[in-house]
């Protein structure tokens, strides 16, 4: 996009010089003088009043061309220098089982889940993120960039029901961990969040896939999302499609993610309600903090030659149409 500024607008306000030349040119008009055959009735009378006409306004157009070209109007674009070896690069790995929409969180998890994981990629505008989703099956959504937006749209999108039935967390991470083991970044984390236990059988296990970001050097946060005791979770679909909501006792690995975190030298969270799931990504983002410097290049497109040319053929054309009129006259 195309930004537009004058480099010195304060000449801009040269243009009040133009107000005592309109007055004085409006008081030689009403001074009366003697009559004079005019040229009404002449032939190409016509063309000789353009003349008249433009030879009066000559003058302006070239002060304005002038004045214009001093206050350097230009258009500009802004793009950024950053060293990405400085930076962290984090994905976020999350489960989109149909169990994610249990209602223990408000309106339900994964949505409280989308609102809060938003928030947290706004506060890190520094670093690259990229986005995992799994269930049943793990798929890339974003890989890591810098275009936050792509991000944020991706986790507005999120559905429970695009991927296989089931929840294999170990192949969310194994995938995450892929997408990061050859990155530069000077820190690698993944975000991982599930509500539940393993339920694929020969899936990649993740002990396995926290031996490999622990390899890469890649640490892991895991998150536990779910209240303690009970919750009403969708467990089957009526004749008409909709979700049908029971209560049912939640369960989530604890161990099994307190290890992961552990081996990657991360850590275990759990959050129980919305306010504690977003307290957990504060802490998050606390505890990351980059240091990387982003620098802003202007690169600039000057337009006052433009004018000075502008300026310049209208000083040839007056002076050409005074000496062709005054050499007529004679």
């Amino acid at each position: 996009m195309f930004n537009f500024e004058f480099y010195s607008p304060w000449f801009l306000l040269l243009f009040v010089l133009f107000i005592p030349l309109f007055i004085r040119d409006l008081s030689k008009q009403k001074k009366k003088g003697i009559k004079v055959p005019t040229v009404k009735n002449m032939e190409g009378s016509n063309g000789i009043v353009a003349v008249l006409f433009l030879l009066k306004i000559s003058k302006y157009l070239i002060l304005s061309a002038l004045i214009i070209a001093m206050a350097r109007p230009r258009t500009f674009t802004v793009s950024q220098d950053r060293d990405d070896t400085k930076g962290i690069d984090i994905m976020l790995a999350v489960d989109v089982s149909l169990s994610m929409l249990a209602k223990d969180l408000t309106p339900d998890r994964l949505t409280a889940l989308k609102e809060i994981a938003i928030k947290f990629v706004n506060q890190r505008p520094n670093d690259r993120l990229g986005l995992v989703t799994y269930s049943g099956e793990a798929f890339t959504k974003v890989p890591v960039t810098s275009d936050h937006q792509v991000v944020i749209d991706e986790l507005k999108n999120l559905n429970p029901l695009e991927l296989q039935p089931g929840t294999a967390i170990g192949e969310g991470l194994s995938v995450a961990v892929n997408h990061l083991r050859n990155s530069k970044a000077k820190s690698k984390i993944i975000i991982l969040m599930t509500d539940g236990v393993n339920t694929i059988e020969n899936a990649m296990p993740a002990q396995v896939a926290a031996e490999l970001a622990k390899n890469n050097d890649i640490k892991v946060y895991s998150i536990g999302i779910g209240t303690n005791g009970y919750a009403l979770m969708p467990t089957q679909q009526d004749i008409f499609g909709d979700l049908v909501f029971t209560e049912t006792e939640v369960r989530i690995d604890e161990e099994l993610l307190r290890e992961v975190a552990q081996t990657t030298n991360g850590r275990y969270f759990r959050a129980t309600s919305n306010s504690s799931l977003e307290e957990v990504y504060n802490e998050i983002n606390q505890l990351e903090k980059s240091d990387i410097k982003v620098s802003k290049l202007y690169n600039y497109q000057e337009y006052f030659k433009i004018f000075l040319w502008i300026a310049l053929g209208m000083l040839i054309i007056d002076a050409l149409l005074r000496w062709v009129f005054y050499k007529f006259l004679s």
